[in-house]
Protein backbone atom coordinates (compact mmCIF):
# COMPACT_ATOMS: atom_id res chain seq x y z
CA UNK A 1 0.00 0.00 0.00
CA UNK A 2 2.96 2.57 0.67
CA UNK A 3 4.75 1.08 -1.81
CA UNK A 4 3.72 3.60 -4.04
CA UNK A 5 4.32 6.89 -2.09
CA UNK A 6 6.18 9.23 -4.15
CA UNK A 7 8.70 10.57 -1.88
CA UNK A 8 10.01 13.10 -3.91
CA UNK A 9 6.71 14.75 -3.40
CA UNK A 10 6.79 18.21 -1.98
CA UNK A 11 4.08 17.75 1.08
CA UNK A 12 5.35 14.14 1.50
CA UNK A 13 8.98 16.05 2.16
CA UNK A 14 7.12 18.74 4.34
CA UNK A 15 5.31 16.50 6.54
CA UNK A 16 8.33 14.19 7.61
CA UNK A 17 10.32 17.81 8.39
CA UNK A 18 7.13 18.60 10.51
CA UNK A 19 7.16 14.93 11.97
CA UNK A 20 11.00 15.07 12.92
CA UNK A 21 10.75 18.62 14.05
CA UNK A 22 8.02 17.76 16.58
CA UNK A 23 9.58 14.49 17.48
CA UNK A 24 12.54 16.08 18.80
CA UNK A 25 10.85 18.72 20.33
CA UNK A 26 9.17 16.65 22.56
CA UNK A 27 11.59 14.68 22.99
CA UNK A 28 13.55 17.57 24.45
CA UNK A 29 11.01 18.62 26.67
CA UNK A 30 10.87 15.27 28.05
CA UNK A 31 14.38 14.82 28.82
CA UNK A 32 14.16 18.34 30.69
CA UNK A 33 11.03 17.71 32.70
CA UNK A 34 13.49 14.28 33.48
CA UNK A 35 16.28 16.47 34.45
CA UNK A 36 14.63 18.52 37.06
CA UNK A 37 12.73 15.77 38.58
CA UNK A 38 16.26 13.52 38.52
CA UNK A 39 17.95 16.67 39.97
CA UNK A 40 15.72 16.96 43.00
CA UNK A 41 15.30 13.35 44.03
CA UNK A 42 18.97 12.97 44.00
CA UNK A 43 19.36 15.84 45.90
CA UNK A 44 16.87 14.84 48.39
CA UNK A 45 18.36 11.55 48.75
CA UNK A 46 21.97 12.93 48.95
CA UNK A 47 21.00 15.41 51.75
CA UNK A 48 18.05 13.68 53.24
CA UNK A 49 19.35 10.13 53.39
CA UNK A 50 22.74 10.48 55.84
CA UNK A 51 19.84 12.09 57.95
CA UNK A 52 17.70 8.94 57.83
CA UNK A 53 17.95 6.94 61.03
CA UNK A 54 16.59 5.16 64.22
CA UNK A 55 15.87 7.88 65.87
CA UNK A 56 14.07 10.05 63.34
CA UNK A 57 10.88 7.12 63.70
CA UNK A 58 11.46 7.16 67.95
CA UNK A 59 12.06 10.48 69.23
CA UNK A 60 10.21 13.35 68.88
CA UNK A 61 11.64 17.00 67.15
CA UNK A 62 14.60 18.24 69.63
CA UNK A 63 15.49 21.78 70.85
CA UNK A 64 18.65 23.64 68.97
CA UNK A 65 21.79 21.39 69.57
CA UNK A 66 20.25 18.05 70.94
CA UNK A 67 19.35 15.18 69.15
CA UNK A 68 15.87 13.94 68.18
CA UNK A 69 13.52 12.83 65.55
CA UNK A 70 10.40 13.51 64.00
CA UNK A 71 7.88 11.23 65.45
CA UNK A 72 5.79 13.50 66.92
CA UNK A 73 5.29 15.14 63.23
CA UNK A 74 5.01 11.97 61.61
CA UNK A 75 2.01 10.56 63.47
CA UNK A 76 0.27 14.25 63.32
CA UNK A 77 0.70 13.64 59.40
CA UNK A 78 -0.83 10.06 59.36
CA UNK A 79 -3.34 11.68 61.92
CA UNK A 80 -4.96 14.70 59.76
CA UNK A 81 -4.57 12.33 56.48
CA UNK A 82 -6.05 9.62 58.02
CA UNK A 83 -9.32 12.10 59.25
CA UNK A 84 -9.02 13.78 56.04
CA UNK A 85 -9.27 11.00 53.71
CA UNK A 86 -11.86 9.14 55.68
CA UNK A 87 -13.83 12.63 55.59
CA UNK A 88 -13.45 13.51 51.90
CA UNK A 89 -13.29 9.96 50.30
CA UNK A 90 -17.47 9.04 50.79
CA UNK A 91 -18.31 12.70 49.61
CA UNK A 92 -16.33 12.62 46.59
CA UNK A 93 -17.17 9.28 45.45
CA UNK A 94 -21.14 9.71 46.52
CA UNK A 95 -20.73 12.99 44.71
CA UNK A 96 -18.91 11.71 41.35
CA UNK A 97 -21.28 8.76 41.86
CA UNK A 98 -24.54 11.48 41.07
CA UNK A 99 -22.28 13.14 38.71
CA UNK A 100 -21.88 10.04 36.55
CA UNK A 101 -25.43 8.23 37.17
CA UNK A 102 -28.01 10.48 38.22
CA UNK A 103 -26.53 14.03 36.05
CA UNK A 104 -27.34 13.20 32.99
CA UNK A 105 -29.94 15.97 32.51
CA UNK A 106 -30.01 19.53 33.79
CA UNK A 107 -27.87 22.13 34.95
CA UNK A 108 -27.02 20.82 38.16
CA UNK A 109 -23.85 18.48 37.11
CA UNK A 110 -22.30 20.51 34.91
CA UNK A 111 -22.44 23.46 37.41
CA UNK A 112 -21.02 21.31 39.61
CA UNK A 113 -18.13 19.67 37.36
CA UNK A 114 -17.37 23.53 36.77
CA UNK A 115 -17.20 24.26 40.15
CA UNK A 116 -15.72 21.27 40.95
CA UNK A 117 -12.80 21.96 38.36
CA UNK A 118 -12.23 25.24 40.35
CA UNK A 119 -12.02 23.73 43.88
CA UNK A 120 -9.04 21.47 41.86
CA UNK A 121 -7.00 24.04 41.17
CA UNK A 122 -7.80 26.15 43.96
CA UNK A 123 -4.24 26.99 45.99
CA UNK A 124 -4.32 25.14 48.85
CA UNK A 125 -3.68 28.52 50.85
CA UNK A 126 -7.10 29.84 50.05
CA UNK A 127 -8.29 26.71 51.82
CA UNK A 128 -6.87 26.94 54.90
CA UNK A 129 -7.89 30.79 55.07
CA UNK A 130 -11.61 28.93 55.13
CA UNK A 131 -11.24 27.02 57.63
CA UNK A 132 -9.10 29.47 59.73
CA UNK A 133 -12.12 31.62 59.35
CA UNK A 134 -14.77 29.36 59.53
CA UNK A 135 -13.43 27.09 62.35
CA UNK A 136 -9.99 28.24 63.93
CA UNK A 137 -11.36 31.58 64.76
CA UNK A 138 -14.47 30.37 65.89
CA UNK A 139 -13.62 27.55 68.26
CA UNK A 140 -10.45 30.02 69.44
CA UNK A 141 -7.73 27.82 69.09
CA UNK A 142 -5.63 25.46 66.25
CA UNK A 143 -6.41 22.29 66.18
CA UNK A 144 -5.52 18.85 64.27
CA UNK A 145 -9.29 18.69 63.36
CA UNK A 146 -9.09 22.18 61.61
CA UNK A 147 -6.12 20.55 59.75
CA UNK A 148 -8.00 17.37 58.87
CA UNK A 149 -11.25 19.46 57.66
CA UNK A 150 -8.83 21.58 55.13
CA UNK A 151 -6.98 18.06 53.94
CA UNK A 152 -10.40 16.77 53.55
CA UNK A 153 -11.41 19.24 51.18
CA UNK A 154 -8.34 19.27 49.01
CA UNK A 155 -9.48 14.91 49.00
CA UNK A 156 -12.82 15.74 47.50
CA UNK A 157 -12.42 17.34 44.32
CA UNK A 158 -9.73 14.51 42.90
CA UNK A 159 -11.87 12.13 43.90
CA UNK A 160 -14.83 13.26 42.60
CA UNK A 161 -13.45 13.84 39.46
CA UNK A 162 -11.54 10.34 39.35
CA UNK A 163 -15.00 8.51 40.21
CA UNK A 164 -16.81 10.85 37.91
CA UNK A 165 -14.67 9.74 34.92
CA UNK A 166 -14.22 5.96 35.79
CA UNK A 167 -17.81 5.04 36.17
CA UNK A 168 -18.77 7.06 32.91
CA UNK A 169 -16.14 4.27 30.96
CA UNK A 170 -18.48 1.38 32.52
CA UNK A 171 -20.38 0.41 29.34
CA UNK A 172 -23.92 0.92 29.02
CA UNK A 173 -24.45 -2.75 28.33
CA UNK A 174 -23.38 -3.52 32.12
CA UNK A 175 -26.27 -1.21 33.37
CA UNK A 176 -28.75 -2.82 30.89
CA UNK A 177 -28.14 -6.26 31.68
CA UNK A 178 -28.26 -5.41 35.35
CA UNK A 179 -31.45 -3.62 34.20
CA UNK A 180 -33.06 -6.40 32.57
CA UNK A 181 -32.37 -8.74 35.42
CA UNK A 182 -34.52 -6.52 37.52
CA UNK A 183 -32.01 -4.95 39.38
CA UNK A 184 -32.80 -1.58 41.02
CA UNK A 185 -30.64 0.91 40.55
CA UNK A 186 -28.69 1.65 43.52
CA UNK A 187 -27.69 -2.08 43.82
CA UNK A 188 -26.97 -1.96 40.33
CA UNK A 189 -24.14 0.83 40.85
CA UNK A 190 -22.81 -0.78 43.78
CA UNK A 191 -22.46 -4.39 42.55
CA UNK A 192 -22.06 -3.42 38.83
CA UNK A 193 -20.82 -0.51 38.33
CA UNK A 194 -18.29 0.30 41.45
CA UNK A 195 -16.93 -3.13 40.87
CA UNK A 196 -16.29 -2.14 37.28
CA UNK A 197 -14.52 0.87 38.61
CA UNK A 198 -13.02 -0.12 41.40
CA UNK A 199 -9.24 0.15 40.48
CA UNK A 200 -9.93 3.98 39.12
CA UNK A 201 -11.75 5.13 42.35
CA UNK A 202 -8.85 3.78 44.50
CA UNK A 203 -6.25 5.24 41.90
CA UNK A 204 -8.10 8.93 43.05
CA UNK A 205 -8.25 8.22 46.43
CA UNK A 206 -4.47 7.11 46.41
CA UNK A 207 -3.65 10.37 44.30
CA UNK A 208 -5.41 12.59 46.63
CA UNK A 209 -3.58 11.01 49.58
CA UNK A 210 -0.86 12.16 47.83
CA UNK A 211 -1.75 15.56 47.03
CA UNK A 212 -2.32 16.28 50.91
CA UNK A 213 0.68 14.36 51.82
CA UNK A 214 3.15 17.35 51.38
CA UNK A 215 0.43 20.31 51.48
CA UNK A 216 2.19 23.02 54.49
CA UNK A 217 0.21 26.13 53.39
CA UNK A 218 -3.37 24.66 55.31
CA UNK A 219 -1.62 23.62 58.10
CA UNK A 220 -0.17 26.47 59.16
CA UNK A 221 -3.67 28.30 59.43
CA UNK A 222 -5.24 25.82 60.78
CA UNK A 223 -2.89 23.03 62.67
CA UNK A 224 -0.03 25.16 63.24
CA UNK A 225 2.76 22.92 64.90
CA UNK A 226 3.78 21.27 68.08
CA UNK A 227 6.77 20.57 69.60
CA UNK A 228 6.12 17.79 71.61
CA UNK A 229 4.02 14.36 70.90
CA UNK A 230 0.13 14.79 70.97
CA UNK A 231 -2.57 12.22 70.16
CA UNK A 232 -5.24 15.25 70.80
CA UNK A 233 -6.69 16.04 67.97
CA UNK A 234 -8.51 18.82 69.85
CA UNK A 235 -5.13 20.99 70.09
CA UNK A 236 -2.00 21.79 68.03
CA UNK A 237 -0.55 19.21 66.17
CA UNK A 238 2.87 19.04 64.80
CA UNK A 239 2.94 17.49 61.30
CA UNK A 240 5.73 17.04 58.74
CA UNK A 241 5.29 19.69 56.39
CA UNK A 242 5.21 22.80 58.68
CA UNK A 243 7.85 20.86 60.73
CA UNK A 244 10.08 20.87 57.19
CA UNK A 245 9.30 24.70 56.54
CA UNK A 246 9.94 25.41 60.44
CA UNK A 247 13.22 23.78 60.42
CA UNK A 248 14.29 24.14 56.71
CA UNK A 249 14.32 28.04 57.16
CA UNK A 250 16.19 27.99 60.91
CA UNK A 251 20.13 28.70 61.20
CA UNK A 252 20.64 25.46 63.36
CA UNK A 253 22.39 22.94 61.49
CA UNK A 254 20.57 19.58 63.07
CA UNK A 255 17.05 20.94 62.70
CA UNK A 256 17.92 21.88 58.97
CA UNK A 257 18.95 17.84 58.58
CA UNK A 258 15.92 16.92 60.03
CA UNK A 259 14.55 19.57 57.66
CA UNK A 260 16.55 17.44 54.57
CA UNK A 261 15.11 14.19 55.98
CA UNK A 262 11.76 14.83 56.67
CA UNK A 263 11.27 15.99 52.83
CA UNK A 264 12.83 12.80 51.92
CA UNK A 265 10.31 10.64 54.20
CA UNK A 266 7.25 12.61 52.15
CA UNK A 267 9.07 12.65 48.74
CA UNK A 268 9.10 9.09 49.01
CA UNK A 269 5.65 8.63 50.31
CA UNK A 270 4.52 10.34 47.31
CA UNK A 271 6.34 8.68 45.01
CA UNK A 272 5.26 5.23 45.80
CA UNK A 273 1.54 6.34 46.36
CA UNK A 274 2.09 7.63 42.57
CA UNK A 275 4.08 4.34 41.48
CA UNK A 276 1.21 2.38 43.26
CA UNK A 277 -1.82 4.25 41.41
CA UNK A 278 -0.35 4.07 37.84
CA UNK A 279 0.57 0.02 38.94
CA UNK A 280 -3.58 -0.33 39.56
CA UNK A 281 -4.97 1.94 36.55
CA UNK A 282 -2.43 -0.08 34.44
CA UNK A 283 -3.88 -3.17 35.33
CA UNK A 284 -7.41 -1.89 35.33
Amino acid sequence: MFDNINTNNGIYRRRRLVNKVMLTLSLATLVFGLFWLCWIILTLLLKGAPALSWSLFTEITPPPGQDGGLINAIVGSLLMAGVGTLIGTPIGVLAGTYLAEYGQRGWLAPATRFLNDVLLSAPSIIIGLFIYAVYVAQVGHFSGWAGALALSILVVPVVVRTTDNMLLLVPNSLREAAAALGCPKWRMITMVCYRAAKSGIITGILLAIARISGETAPLLFTALSNQFMSWDMNAPMSNLPVVIYQYAASPFKDWNNLAWAGATLITLLVLGINILARSLFRKS
